[in-house]
């Protein structure tokens, strides 16, 4: 069992159908509640008339230290199968949901969670075209684990949640987070993807989401890049915000109206 937030589209109309967001969660030990944020939030992505699926998936918190320890050196696990469950539940069971229009975004571990079902995103039962996913935004991801990992300003992270170097091989928790590293996967890519990183995080630096913009180029996958010079791990300037949002909802117009 795992509270999951159904945000209605602005203006609902239980005859009509809308198209549908998974938000995926940063921290990723962190709690999708009732926030508010000049980045990621609620009102204004549902204001674009979506119906917005947001998860507590494994290693959010609130649920017991159990439920948010699962998702330590397991990034590809059990906590990825928790969002494409829920995602599945929804797309079943609310007829007012287009199950062939639902999109997936996400900053931070919801930016590599983007990534990684990106690269998941095949063969799936009960799509028409075996693709849950149709249209996907990766905001300050990681990308690259081994790059990430000698990058970050967060050191102690990686090695906590990662659990420790990737030449480490002889230890099992190292072999199996890096295995799960979204760049391994950018052959599976199908989806057009949006990738918005900022030149000041040092947490998951800028080289990541421009390394994941040139993997979908190359694979001609329908990709836009948006940069901020001037913005961290988060974006904080009322402008940047504007331009945040004008571009997170023409991206998912574009791909999933």
């Amino acid at each position: 069992e795992m509270l999951t937030w159904l945000i209605y589209p602005y203006n609902y109309d239980s005859t009509k159908t809308y198209p549908a967001l998974l938000y995926c969660e940063g921290g990723p030990q962190s709690e999708v509640g009732q926030f508010w944020s000049t980045r990621w939030n609620f009102m204004l992505m549902s204001g674009a008339e979506y119906f917005i699926i947001a998860p507590n998936r494994r290693g959010t918190v609130g649920f017991g230290q159990a439920w948010t320890e699962e998702i330590s050196g397991d990034y590809g696990g059990l906590c990825m199968q928790d969002y494409m469950t829920a995602a599945d539940y929804f797309t079943d069971n609310v007829k007012q949901i287009d199950k062939e229009r639902l999109g997936a975004c996400g900053a931070s571990f919801g930016g590599y969670s983007v990534y990684w079902l990106a690269g998941h995103n095949y063969d799936v039962k009960g799509y028409n075209d075996g693709r849950r996913f149709k249209a996907l935004l990766a905001h300050n991801g990681m990308f690259n684990f081994e790059q990430q990992y000698l990058e970050t300003e967060e050191m102690w992270f990686d090695n906590w949640d990662i659990g420790g170097p990737y030449w480490d091989w002889n230890n099992p928790q190292v072999k199996k987070s890096y295995a799960n590293s979204p760049h391994l996967f950018v052959d599976k890519w199908n989806a057009p993807i949006c990738v918005i990183h900022s030149e000041f995080d040092f947490r998951i630096v800028a080289s990541e989401g421009m390394a994941a913009y040139n993997a979908a180029q190359m694979r001609h996958i329908p990709s836009r890049y948006l940069y901020f010079p001037d913005e961290t791990h988060w974006v904080l300037k009322p402008q940047n915000s504007l331009l945040w949002h004008r571009n997170f909802i023409d991206w998912f117009d574009t791909h999933l109206k």
